[in-house]
């Protein structure tokens, strides 16, 4: 396969797995009345076999094994899986929690600056170069980074937690070349126990089961967007530099937003021009694909 077209082809699954996100995010809404670690509990438990079947039918379980295989040979690897695991199980706790607590555009403006930090690691860790246009989108994300720094003053924890520990995780799979989605299941997999605290823990669903069975069939639905839209991100990945990976990120904070707006939250006027610079960002992409796009045409 040529190079332009696995790009192009990493990036319809990444722009696939944005709006799956996205969707998922508006769907918490829907499980407003258990608590955040209650619905992360559900989404790890009902993902994982949603995961595994999409694995096996598309025949990614050799990349499974090999991560079983470098466990078992590779003295220190098994510490990387756990980290792998509680990094980004953070970030689906959070991405549950946030929208039903008033964290959703908090959240989102993590998502916004995360491509910035994701570009840095590429550059300084992996030595990847950036395009003109992927230059002046980072001139435009910096602009809105200094604007909530200095201006609106609007960097709650949840934005830290998004935009730094979201590329460090990207850089761990990449540096321990465990980027595609078998790792992913396996993230999935040693999550499962602390989901299961969760759901135990809280339980209202379980204590509800007999009486209520719309949340049980709620949050089976939440575990089947989730696998769907985890599995399109892991797939895309080998596709994509970091760079380009963390950057096309841009698309899923966008559809953040609006849910987050029509979910209630509201933007201060101190925040405009964060979001006036990630929309200048977000139109430098998109004419740098369409020219891509073009080039690759007509060639």
């Amino acid at each position: 396969m040529q190079n332009s077209t696995k790009t192009s082809l990493g990036v319809t699954l990444n722009i696939i797995s944005s709006a799956l996100f996205a969707l998922m995010f508006a769907y918490t809404s829907l499980l407003n009345e258990l608590q955040g670690q209650e619905t992360y509990g559900w989404r790890v438990l009902f993902t994982v076999p949603f995961l595994t079947v999409f694995i096996l039918l598309k025949g990614y379980w050799p990349l499974v094994l090999g991560i079983y295989t470098r466990v078992r040979y590779e003295k220190y690897f098994w510490l990387t899986r756990l980290l792998s695991s509680f990094l980004v199980g953070v970030q689906l706790w959070l991405f549950v929690w946030a929208p039903v607590n008033g964290y959703g555009l908090a959240v989102s403006l993590g998502y916004f600056i995360m491509p910035i930090t994701m570009v840095i690691i590429g550059r300084l860790a992996f030595q990847e170069r950036l395009t003109p246009h992927q230059k002046v989108a980072c001139l435009f994300a910096l602009i809105a980074i200094l604007n909530l720094l200095i201006v609106s003053q609007s960097f709650l924890w949840p934005v830290w937690v998004v935009c730094i520990g979201y590329p460090i995780y990207f850089w761990l799979r990449k540096k321990t070349n465990t980027n595609n989605i078998g790792c992913t299941w396996v993230d999935m997999l040693l999550s499962l126990p602390i989901a299961c605290y969760f759901i135990f823990a809280n339980g209202q669903v379980v204590t509800e089961l007999t009486v209520n069975l719309t949340l049980l069939y709620l949050v089976v639905g939440l575990g089947g967007i989730s696998a769907l839209a985890l599995s399109f991100q892991s797939l895309s990945a080998p596709y994509l530099n970091l760079s380009l990976f963390g950057l096309l990120v841009y698309v899923e904070p966008v559809l953040l937003l609006i849910v987050a707006i029509l979910l209630g939250e509201t933007i201060n006027q101190k925040d405009w021009l964060t979001y006036i610079a990630i929309l200048l960002a977000v139109v430098t992409l998109i004419l740098e694909g369409i020219r891509k796009l073009h080039l690759t045409h007509y060639r």
